[in-house]
């Protein structure tokens, strides 16, 4: 049996890698896979899967609404996964794949170096605490952070954001981008705004994002806020584990969508007081451990006793410490606080 010459074994490696290329675009449009016809093709559209990405993520059993079998299912998603690249992988490899992950300032350095160098790609980041304490501010502030270039913090890209309470403020975002010296204009159009009215409204804007996140460039996904409509339509305690897997579901969608497009997802909490704890804070965030272990950042923030100043906490991280850092809210928007007013804020303790 003969065995390949160096020069023939270099052509044959070369044409196997042009074969998973061409494997791998050849599924541009969920028409091209397998098994999806266009009558197919409509019904996954109906349910929320316009591309290959959201495939990808998908499930068989959230597939069953189409008509196909559960085979058939299995093997449309496979086609999917295998044209975006999901795999078993040597963690050497994951490490390289992590090389992948983009971040975003968030106006501050010191909550920069909190997280690690700002919020980065394919993870939830949450933000919590009581009315005022900055989270929407936050929020306004990152929408024109990720349009800034990769050397000034940003991603190049635009933002989708999906409101619960109506918090979003246009003028907010063209003081913010004046300050940076950025077009309002054109940081306003790179703006992809949604109000949500009810839960199940502002899970169907989620499950229907993914052809607007791919066709907009949008690196930066936010829910303001998360769990507002949850609360109030889900009150008493026999409706706590029919909240809790919807709040399920719509956390792991987007945790979906911020990893096939390489995004950053951010979402912000509300808070609540537990009367019966003497020690220590007694402010929890809403959603309980269903929220907790789906976020993989938290920061906790809480204003001063007076003024701008706000602290963000880094209480949750799968690998940095937990951490503390001052920031001010002004006209400009999220920024550090000069020594003088953090000798101030110590004084003040």
């Amino acid at each position: 049996m003969s065995e390949d010459t160096p020069v023939e074994a270099g052509k044959k490696g070369k044409a196997e890698e042009k074969e998973s290329e061409a494997d791998k675009k050849k599924y541009e449009f969920i028409e091209d896979l397998p098994g999806v016809g266009p009558a197919t093709a409509q019904k996954l559209r109906e349910l929320g899967y316009h591309t290959v990405e959201s495939m990808a993520m998908a499930t068989a059993r959230e597939l069953e609404p189409v008509g196909v079998s559960e085979k058939k299912a299995f093997q449309i998603i496979e086609a999917a996964r295998s044209a975006i690249g999901i795999s078993f992988v040597r963690a050497d490899e994951l490490y390289k794949m992590r090389q992948t992950v983009l971040r975003v300032t968030t106006g501050s350095k010191a909550v920069d170096k909190m997280v690690d160098g700002g919020l980065e790609t394919q993870t939830i980041t949450e933000f919590y605490g009581e009315y005022g304490s900055g989270k929407s501010q936050f929020c306004h502030q990152l929408c024109v952070n990720i349009q800034l270039p990769p050397e000034r913090g940003g991603l190049n890209g635009a933002a989708l954001y999906v409101d619960t309470e109506n918090t979003f403020r246009l003028e907010r975002i063209i003081q913010m981008a004046k300050h940076l010296d950025l077009d309002p204009e054109q940081v306003v159009k790179n703006i992809i705004y949604a109000e949500a009215f009810t839960s199940d409204h502002q899970m169907f804007l989620l499950e229907n994002a993914d052809e607007i996140i791919k066709k907009n460039n949008i690196k930066l996904i936010i829910v303001d806020s998360l769990t507002a409509h949850f609360r109030s339509e889900y009150i008493g305690r026999e409706m706590l584990a029919p909240r809790q897997q919807k709040l399920n579901k719509h956390m792991h969608k987007l945790i979906a969508l911020a990893r096939a497009f390489n995004a950053v997802a951010v979402v912000t909490n509300q808070v609540m007081a537990k009367p019966d704890q003497f020690f220590g804070d007694a402010t929890h965030p809403i959603g309980g451990h269903i929220v907790g272990h789906t976020s993989h950042t938290r920061i906790y923030l809480r204003k001063a006793s007076h003024g701008p100043i706000r602290i963000a906490r880094l209480v949750s991280s799968p690998y940095l410490p937990e951490g503390e850092e001052i920031l001010k809210v002004t006209e400009n928007g999220i920024e550090d606080v000069t020594e003088e007013e953090k000798a101030a804020k110590t004084r003040g303790r």
